[in-house]
């Protein structure tokens, strides 16, 4: 996908222009720079991670495919927005495998574009029916940047939250454009039922559930980096569950306080985070919300009929 051919052409995107070390004779519109890192950030794939949330969510709720289309593109364009600006405050080094779009485009034209792309989101909303689509657009960005402010504000003071202050930040930044999708479609339909608990739960879900990924090596570590949280300094979920085991013990805030790139202290760390039983304790939470969700999933379906997908997304967020 890219913006540029989606606001020519009027149509379903196109495969993206390839910015690293194309012909720099050849002109380029004001959109296609202006949309540069953007492009280049939806160039790389993903997860599509919020698609299949919205795909399961539409069996119970069954709006129009083309309204879908339009709300999947909005969540999209601001998901996306949101990771160009998180390298940014995060200095990270890879997104996806690749190079950050900072790394190319630069810091300034990089926050422009990811600005540019809230507003082209936002633009969307007036192909929605609902009055209230607006309402919700802004609601939700709103508590993004709570969301935002507060892991910043965590990492930036050496303040490590409880656990309970955690799961709050998260419902406002992980669980922002999950409820907006979520919103937004229930706007569409002309089903009653309430999905938003269950959406909440599934955002909490997912952000647990990438915490332990970041500390574990395998796929993330090609895609991120070795312990990214690590270096950036962040207290994630089973960090705050470890710091606040012992509480004397000064050794993992330390770590934190100095940003190392260093993989053989990142990997101490990590000894230390499986020392305290961190991410035992982590994983029973990840299972004890997902037992929560199946149980919701169920009286969903009660009510409106099985979610094939639903059940199959609440597998794919299993890591045992």
């Amino acid at each position: 996908m890219t913006v540029t051919s989606g606001l020519q052409m009027g149509s379903l995107p196109t495969p993206p222009l390839e910015y690293v070390g194309y012909n720099l004779a050849e002109p380029k519109s004001s959109e296609q720079i202006i949309c540069g890192p953007l492009d280049y950030l939806l160039s790389s794939g993903g997860k599509n991670i919020r698609h299949k949330l919205m795909l399961a969510f539409n069996e119970w709720l069954q709006i129009p495919p083309e309204k879908a289309e339009i709300i999947s593109e909005i969540v999209n364009l601001l998901h996306t927005a949101s990771l160009l600006i998180d390298d940014i405050q995060d200095s990270s080094k890879l997104r996806r495998g690749k190079p950050v779009a900072h790394s190319i485009f630069g810091v300034a034209q990089t926050i422009n574009s990811a600005n540019y792309a809230y507003f082209l989101a936002q633009q969307k909303l007036s192909s929605l029916h609902s009055t209230r689509a607006n309402d919700v657009f802004v609601e939700e960005l709103l508590n993004l940047h709570r969301g935002q402010g507060m892991d910043l504000h965590w990492r930036d003071t050496l303040t490590c939250p409880t656990e309970e202050q955690y799961i709050g930040m998260v419902l406002d930044k992980t669980g922002g454009l999950f409820r907006l999708a979520v919103k937004l479609m229930q706007l569409e339909s002309n089903q009653t039922c309430d999905c938003i608990p269950l959406t909440n739960t599934l955002g909490t879900i997912f952000q647990i559930r990438d915490d332990i990924l970041n500390l574990s090596g395998g796929e993330y570590t090609k895609n991120k980096g070795f312990c990214e949280d690590i270096t950036e300094g962040k207290f994630s979920f089973p960090i705050i569950h470890s710091i606040n085991s012992d509480p004397r013990n000064m050794q993992l805030m330390n770590i934190l306080r100095q940003r190392s790139e260093d993989n053989s202290l990142k990997a101490y760390a990590v000894d230390y985070i499986t020392s305290t039983r961190s991410f035992t304790y982590s994983y029973q939470k990840l299972n004890s919300l997902i037992a929560e969700a199946k149980s919701m999933v169920e009286e969903l379906d009660a009510q409106m009929g099985p979610s094939r997908g639903m059940c199959a997304f609440l597998e794919m967020l299993n890591l045992n």
